[in-house]
């Protein structure tokens, strides 16, 4: 048995300086010394956003805390009928591994029940328990997520927590939308699009391969997004817009990922290979 336990111009820039500092002195002149600190921060969210939206990742693996727990949807058009798929679970961003509870509303298994899902996520494979589709109830399914056309950021139900961050490494055009609140956490609100090449590119060796399967097998390279990031740097939520096509038609997925709770102890035991599934697996009912 295999056990992976983790704890968690110049006279152009002349110009634009004098218009800072006039917006500074204002804000200061109203709200002290805060307000100065508040307008100083926004404008250097704004001169930085591509840059600080790349170093997500990294953020979020770096030294200190480097797990969360993590609430993921993901919702598409199925039938003309919005279909969303939930999930629940933490994940350790160092070692790239986490694990999630997935549940399918009653017209994607087909039934009005289905026992969720249990998913393993560690660099380069998913496994997964009560996946049905003809799987014994007992037994895991193990997907090695290099091979998937969508490096799985789609089929799983769930994006990787850790690749829907690396993701951001491909940002450009990146536009810093303001300050919000998100569970009593002020965040910063930016919108951009990711590349899905320069990401793989750029990302770190776990995340590397499945990216590179994505940016060749979705339809589109440029993935949209919306990132909001504390006053850390860390990566609180992300909402990624996917266009992927397996069969027929294109279809738009959207995927949103939330991070609280950093600090939390993550464990994750991978099953003993007597106890994986290898018999064909029904992939229309799935």
């Amino acid at each position: 048995m295999v056990v992976q336990q983790h704890r968690a111009g110049g006279g152009v820039r002349a110009v634009r300086a004098l218009a800072v500092a006039g917006v500074m002195a204002a804000a200061a002149g109203c709200a002290g010394d805060g307000g100065a600190d508040r307008a100083a921060a926004a404008a250097d969210a704004r001169d930085g956003a591509v840059e600080v939206v790349r170093r997500a990742a990294v953020v979020l693996a770096g030294e200190g805390v480097s797990s969360a727990e993590v609430s993921t949807s993901m919702e598409t058009a199925a039938g003309g009928t919005l279909v969303t798929i939930r999930g629940t679970g933490a994940y350790d961003f160092r070692a790239g591994s986490g694990r999630l509870k997935v549940v399918l509303p009653s017209d994607v298994a087909g039934e009005k029940e289905h026992r969720p899902i249990t998913e393993l996520l560690v660099p380069g494979a998913l496994y997964m328990m009560n996946r049905g589709a003809g799987v014994p109830a007992d037994k895991w399914v193990r997907i090695d997520t290099t091979a998937l056309k969508d490096g799985n950021l789609v089929t799983g139900g769930v994006t990787d927590p850790l690749a829907a961050a690396e993701l951001l490494r491909g940002a450009a055009a990146v536009t810093y939308v303001g300050e919000t609140e998100l569970a009593g956490v002020t965040v910063r609100h930016y919108r951009g699009t990711a590349d899905l090449g320069r990401a793989a590119r750029l990302a770190a060796p776990g995340s590397r391969a499945s990216l590179a399967a994505a940016a060749e097998g979705l339809r589109a390279r440029a993935v949209p997004f919306d990132a909001y990031l504390d006053e850390e740097g860390r990566l609180r939520k992300v909402r990624h817009r996917f266009s992927f096509a397996n069969e027929g038609p294109a279809a738009e997925v959207v995927s949103t990922t939330l991070l609280y709770g950093f600090g939390v102890p993550v464990t994750v035991r991978l099953p003993d290979e007597r106890d994986i599934y290898t018999g064909e697996i029904e992939q229309g009912r799935a």
